[in-house]
């Protein structure tokens, strides 16, 4: 089924929700070694809305971030992007719909090592079979500081260039959604605040809407929206007249 994306006004401004999550569940294993990693979960992003989701290992947060990707299936509930029902999809069809409006960013980074800077952004074009603009790449390889680094190797840069390239890698194709797994959690503290930096001026510039998973309280409070995982249930805590939304 295929849902209509609400646009609404707020005053002078109109937003458009980008993602909705209603009364998701995840359930792993059976009887005694059933775990209910997430428990009727519900919430909704809107264009441009930079959120961060906290908790403990184990909370359930990966957990929803692969669901939400459709990198996991759910074992109930409905994710829709972009008013797209994404487990309504045939799986081919989810595969190519995620490639298309769904951007990743890891914590390993996961950079294709025989390829330089450039042709790294550009891949997502490339396994699509599309040809990118020459002037969208070079306005991204200045947005993350990389013009001089575009012929280098990720072997060549340091660990906060790498994760820049990533996050250069996951803009290119102007996704719907941005979804980082701890884009930081190999960064020391310095390149830590950069990536952030470089993600809000994303969110801003760009328009994009990113949901981001981070043990770090700290560098999540500079997130328009903030939920915790715990224990499967997820909790808004800024943004929205910190409901409780499961």
């Amino acid at each position: 089924m295929i849902l209509l994306f609400a646009i609404f006004k707020e005053g002078d401004l109109i937003t458009m929700e980008i993602l909705n999550v209603q009364n998701l569940c995840k359930t792993y294993g059976k009887g005694e070694a059933k775990v209910d990693a997430l428990k009727n979960v519900s919430f909704s992003l809107e264009k441009g809305e930079f959120a961060a989701v906290i908790g403990k290992s184990g909370s359930g947060k990966s957990t929803l971030l692969n669901c939400i990707g459709a990198l996991d299936t759910p074992t109930s509930g409905s994710i829709t992007v972009d008013g797209q029902d994404l487990f309504s999809m045939e799986e081919e069809q989810r595969t190519i719909f995620r490639r298309r409006n769904i951007g990743f960013i890891f914590q390993s980074f996961q950079l294709v090592a025989e390829l330089n800077v450039e042709q790294n952004i550009m891949f997502p074009f490339l396994l699509d079979y599309r040809r990118p603009d020459p002037d969208a790449i070079d306005e991204m390889l200045e947005l993350l500081g990389l013009g001089d680094r575009r012929s280098h190797l990720p072997s060549q840069l340091s660990g906060g260039q790498q994760q820049r390239v990533a996050i250069g890698r996951a803009l290119i194709t102007d996704p719907k959604l941005i979804l980082a797994d701890e884009p930081t959690g190999n960064l020391d503290s310095k390149n830590s605040q950069d990536v952030m930096d470089l993600l809000r001026q994303a969110s801003r510039r760009y328009h994009q809407t990113i949901l981001m998973i981070t043990h770090n309280e700290n560098l999540a409070a500079s997130a328009d929206r903030i939920f915790r995982v715990a224990d499967g249930l997820l909790t808004d805590l800024k943004g929205k007249g910190n409901e409780t939304l499961s």
